[in-house]
């Protein structure tokens, strides 16, 4: 039987929205479980569903909403929930849009002009666990990268790479597939705070600010 995935929509305009829903409920194995208008909301109720055992599985997110932006609410649900899987839905493929909401933790990177099956296939890679974007999203994201380090370059020595122990190349795979710092200290019969302290040492040591940032490097690296 296939998991239900359960989806929060935040999308400011209402026939957007609502399309969606409807796109969205007609999937087997899709449930969406709320909507909100604005990236504040959105928040609010990720928490309230959460707080009923009801949390969504996937963010649907579009960025540029009235009171708080999707880039906004993206990097306050991950920094309260590290297992938030956000997707980007957007008109938007400027470069500092991708980086923004990649650095804000966002999962994924699709234009509102993709097709329905790719959309749904995006959905189902991240709940797994797989970040998602777009190629000519991902060429974008990797200039822009470029262009900060070039710029970092210019006032700061780039740092030099440290090599991941064992251990923490473990604990990346596991972050990988989605696993919250409870589930990977279940796993390996360790301390919550202990696996904090390495997934802490692992973004230092890959110049990283979240798991997303991380996880992506990483395959960039093949240390995955």
């Amino acid at each position: 039987m296939t998991d239900l995935i359960r989806i929060l929509l935040c999308e400011d305009q209402t026939l957007m929205r609502q399309g969606l829903r409807t796109i969205l409920e007609l999937e087997p194995g899709f449930q969406v479980v709320g909507e909100a208008v604005d990236g504040e909301e959105a928040v609010s109720q990720y928490n309230q569903l959460r707080a009923v055992d009801n949390g969504p599985d996937i963010v649907l997110m579009d960025i540029q909403m009235p009171r708080m932006s999707g880039v906004q609410a993206t990097a306050a649900l991950t920094t309260s929930d590290s297992a938030a899987r956000v997707i980007i839905l957007t008109t938007f493929d400027y470069e500092d849009y991708v980086f923004d909401a990649i650095k804000a933790g966002a999962m994924g990177y699709l234009l509102k002009d993709v097709p329905a099956d790719e959309l749904m296939a995006t959905i189902r890679q991240v709940y797994a666990g797989e970040p998602s974007i777009q190629p000519k999203i991902a060429n974008k994201l990797l200039i822009e990268f470029g262009r900060k380090g070039r710029s970092a370059a210019g006032t700061a020595r780039s740092p030099q790479q440290e090599e991941l122990s064992p251990r923490e190349i473990e604990i990346l795979k596991l972050l990988a597939q989605g696993a919250s710092n409870r589930r990977i200290a279940e796993k390996l019969v360790l301390a919550e705070g202990t696996v904090k302290n390495h997934v802490s040492n692992i973004l230092s040591k890959l110049h990283t600010e979240n798991r997303t940032q991380a996880v992506y490097l990483a395959r960039e690296r093949k240390l995955l």
